[in-house]
C-alpha cells in the first residue's frame, strides 16, 4: 500500500489526471441519464494499476457529488413521490453500510475473485437495459391508462355531474400517491448491498427494480433512482473514511484522495450536462463503449488473478 502511496503522490501524470476528469464527467452524466457509470471510471483506475478495492472505494466517493447533482436534476419528480422515500431511503442506508463493511472488512483477495464475476453480472445489466426500459416504461403506461380509465369511470358515475367541472378533470387520472410493498422495500435493500459492495450499474439494477414494483412513471423512478444510488454512495463512503481513518494504519489506507476529487469534479460537470450528452449519443455506440470498457477491466484484473 505504501508504494501505491507514492505512486500517486509523485507519479501521476497530467495525461493520467486529464483521463481519469474526462472518465469522471462521462460517468457522471451517464449516471444520470442511464446508470452504470462505474463501468466507464473503473476500467479506466485498474488499467492504471489501481487495486480493485482501492479503485472501487476512490470512485465510489468521486461520483458522489454526481449523483447528488443528477437527483438535484430530478427534484419534481422526486418530489411527487416523496412519500416512498421515507421507507425506501433507510433500507438503501441499511444495504449501504452492509456492502461497504464487506467491502473493507473482507480479505482483497476475495474482492479481487468476485469483482470479475460482479463486472459480468453488471455488464449483464448494461446489455439488457434496453428491454428492461421498454419493459419499464410498458408498465407506467399501462398504469397511467388504468388510472385514466378508473378516473373517467368515476367521474360518470357520479350522482353529481353538474359538480364535475373542467377543473376536476385532472384530479380524475392522475394516479395516486404510490406505495411501497415489503418486496421493494427488500429489493432495495438487497441493491444498496450490491452498490455499497461494488457500486457499477446499481442504477440499472434499481430503475429494474423501481420500474416493476414501484407505481410511478419512468420519470419519477429515474428520479428516485438518482437519489437512492447517491445515498448508498454516500453511506458507503463515510464507512470507507471511518475504517481507513480510524480502524487502519496509514500505510494500509485504500482511499486515493487524488482520485477521489478528480473524479468528484468530473462526475459533478457530467451530472449537470447529463441530459445533454445523453441525447446526442447513441445508445448503442454508448452501451458498447461501456461493455467495451467493462471487458478490458475485466482482462485486467483476471490477468492479474491467474498470471502471478
Amino acid at each position: 500500500m505504501e508504494a501505491l502511496a507514492d505512486f500517486f503522490l509523485n507519479e501521476l501524470s497530467v495525461a493520467q489526471l486529464l483521463l481519469i476528469l474526462v472518465a469522471g464527467i462521462w460517468a457522471g452524466a451517464i449516471n444520470t441519464v442511464v446508470g452504470s457509470g462505474t463501468l466507464v471510471t473503473f476500467p479506466v483506475l485498474v488499467a492504471m494499476g489501481v487495486p480493485p478495492v482501492s479503485a472501487t472505494v476512490s470512485n465510489a466517493m468521486g461520483l458522489i457529488a454526481g449523483n447528488f447533482t443528477g437527483a438535484w436534476g430530478y427534484r419534481r419528480e422526486i418530489r411527487q413521490v416523496k412519500s416512498v422515500l421515507v421507507k425506501l431511503v433507510p433500507a438503501s442506508i441499511l444495504g449501504g453500510v452492509i456492502g461497504a463493511t464487506l467491502l473493507i472488512t473482507l480479505p482483497e483477495e476475495i474482492f479481487g475473485r468476485v469483482a470479475p464475476i460482479l463486472i459480468v453480472v453488471s455488464l449483464g445489466f448494461v446489455i439488457a437495459q434496453p428491454r428492461l426500459s421498454a419493459w419499464v416504461r410498458a408498465r407506467a403506461a399501462a398504469r397511467e391508462s388504468d388510472a385514466g380509465a378508473a378516473g373517467a369511470s368515476g367521474a360518470a358515475g357520479t350522482s353529481r355531474p353538474a359538480e364535475s367541472g373542467a377543473g376536476d378533470a385532472p384530479k380524475a387520472g392522475r394516479p395516486s400517491m404510490p406505495t411501497v410493498s415489503l418486496a421493494l422495500m427488500l429489493l432495495v435493500f438487497a441493491a444498496g448491498i450490491y452498490g455499497g459492495y461494488f457500486v457499477a450499474a446499481q442504477g440499472i439494477l434499481l430503475m429494474g427494480i423501481l420500474g416493476i414494483f414501484l407505481m410511478a412513471n419512468i420519470q419519477q423512478a429515474n428520479g428516485v433512482k438518482n437519489l437512492l444510488v447517491a445515498v448508498v454512495n454516500l453511506t458507503a463512503a463515510i464507512s470507507y473514511v471511518f475504517v481507513d481513518y480510524v480502524l487502519r494504519e496509514a500505510g494500509d489506507r485504500v482511499i486515493l484522495w487524488e482520485v477521489v476529487v478528480v473524479i468528484a469534479v468530473g462526475s459533478t460537470l457530467g451530472g449537470l450536462i447529463g441530459a445533454w450528452v445523453g441525447r446526442r449519443l447513441s445508445p448503442l455506440v454508448l452501451r458498447m463503449i461501456i461493455v467495451t470498457l467493462g471487458l478490458v477491466a475485466l482482462f485486467v484484473m483476471l490477468r492479474n488473478l491467474f498470471v502471478a
